[in-house]
């Protein structure tokens, strides 16, 4: 077990929690429910960011910034999305403190604002008031535009990275011509997401939609992508949603169609955040620490040198310089741990703490064999290879572990979805196995409210990919036309 982290089956949410922490990722500020991420954390941060942005890119997306502020008339405009926000708002009343004359400092009365601004929880509000001037005609959309930020919503019970007070994401907001180009928008990026969260993060995911009752507030339809983690919990690992013309019609968002007539605009928005460590974190790593898959390492290959003197030391620099050289000419990224403050040992468990993929060990034996020994993260294994083409045999094995990550996520989530045909059976795999329940539902709001009620599991999505199916719902008995997924969630 890695130095001071709890283990899985002994309690999950702590041993989150020590790995988080212990692994460098990131700590609690003293800004409460607010999270520092640590300089490791962030670069895995940043290498989601630059593949994601690559995506967007390549889908005709561009980047733009949007105030941090939004008036708050400007939220009152959409009332289902108010509604859904209100409670987590941070709002801004005054612009400027003051000393009381007794060496306090406190807020200036006198400096209240004319009107009251909200810390964004998202951005539709003041992006679709900012549209209204940059669209008059069907040759202005549509609008593909991407944004890169952070967000406040003020959760009373936080944990780093699934659950803060702020955090970071992404959050598209496109404008279109048509209610077809909208939805094929929002079902192309859902797509980009689940890419990603497959190929990239190794993380196996559902493609679905939101029960009306789980929507955006202020959306007509959500597609999300949902994962599971090792202790059998659902998470939402990203959302792409078709409003409508909700907010074109909340911020009078017009343009002249091709046959003249003033028509309001169809609208996207979809986004992934910071909430997507968690996930990381939580569907990979084990007790000794994470478990990185190569796409998203920050450091895909530690080397580390074994010697007792200086030529020894010197004749491995040379080699390890050369191995380096051929390894980031293959974009791999490699880090060469010669400290001289600590010993083979405590690196080997220090970057094992920290899920970088693959080990190098080489010293003075290995360099009079033509040997090195590679260490695997993923499955801690251990093998002796020949020098010989040692570039390519690294570059091979990384693509391996990548696969073997995945498929080992995949073989579990398969494992644990759940055909039950009853509410008995339904409660009884809850508890007992947890993962996705698959289960007829009636279709009602309060039937999904009354289950969430007495078992805390909710409808995660209606895949995609569902067939129709004649059934009975598992609570009320009434006809069902296909299965939804049920699970308890993060």
């Amino acid at each position: 077990m890695g130095k001071g982290i709890t283990s899985r089956t002994e309690d999950y949410s702590q041993w989150y929690n020590d790995l988080v922490i212990k692994a460098d990722l990131a700590e609690y500020s003293a800004v409460r429910g607010c999270m520092v991420i640590k300089p490791y954390g962030y670069g895995i941060w940043e290498r989601m960011q630059s593949i994601l942005d690559k995506r967007f890119k390549e889908t005709g997306h561009s980047n733009a910034y949007f105030p941090l502020f939004i008036p708050k008339s400007f939220f009152s405009k959409e009332a289902s999305h108010v509604e859904g926000f209100a409670t987590e708002c941070a709002v801004v009343t005054h612009y400027r403190l003051k000393n009381d004359g007794q060496g306090n400092i406190v807020v200036d009365e006198e400096a209240k604002l004319e009107e009251e601004l909200i810390v964004r929880p998202t951005s539709e509000t003041i992006i679709w008031n900012t549209y209204r001037g940059w669209i008059e005609s069907y040759r202005d959309l549509p609008i593909l535009v991407n944004q890169w930020a952070n967000v406040v919503r003020w959760e009373m019970r936080t944990r780093l990275f699934l659950r803060t007070a702020e955090f970071l994401w992404q959050e598209g907001h496109t404008a279109h011509a048509t209610r077809e180009e909208a939805v094929e928008e929002a079902e192309r990026m859902l797509e980009v997401y689940a890419d990603f969260a497959e190929n990239t993060l190794a993380v196996p995911v559902v493609r679905g939609r939101k029960t009306e009752n789980e929507r955006f507030a202020g959306a007509l339809d959500t597609y999300c992508i949902e994962a599971l983690m090792q202790d059998g919990k659902a998470l939402q690992a990203g959302t792409s949603h078709f409003l409508g013309q909700n907010f074109a019609k909340a911020f009078d968002v017009k343009f002249t169609s091709k046959e003249g007539k003033l028509e309001h605009v169809w609208a996207t928005s979809w986004g992934v955040s910071t909430r997507l460590m968690g996930a990381l974190i939580m569907a990979h790593s084990d007790d000794h620490g994470l478990v990185l898959p190569p796409k998203l390492a920050p450091i895909q290959v530690v080397i580390v040198p074994i010697y007792k003197t200086d030529e020894e030391k010197a004749n491995i620099d040379r080699f390890v310089n050369e191995l380096t050289q051929q390894l980031k000419g293959m974009d791999i990224s490699v880090k060469y741990d010669d400290r001289d403050t600590q010993r083979p040992g405590f690196k080997f468990a220090e970057w094992e703490l920290k899920g970088v993929p693959l080990r190098v060990a080489v010293g003075s034996r290995d360099l009079q064999n033509g040997t090195v020994e590679l260490a695997r993260r993923d499955t801690q294994t251990k093998e002796t290879v020949s020098q010989e083409g040692l570039a390519v045999t690294i570059e091979n094995l990384l693509g391996i572990i990548q696969e073997n990550i995945f498929q080992k996520a995949l073989d579990y989530r398969n494992s644990h979805i759940t055909e039950v045909n009853s509410y008995d059976e339904f409660k009884n795999v809850l508890e007992s196995k947890g993962g996705f329940i698959s289960c007829h539902w009636d279709g009602s709001v309060e039937t999904e409210k009354r289950v969430k009620e007495e078992t805390k599991a909710t409808i995660r999505c209606i895949p995609l990919d569902a067939k129709a199916e004649d059934g009975l719902c598992i609570f009320t008995g009434k006809p069902s036309k296909q299965r939804v997924l049920f699970a308890k969630a993060y």
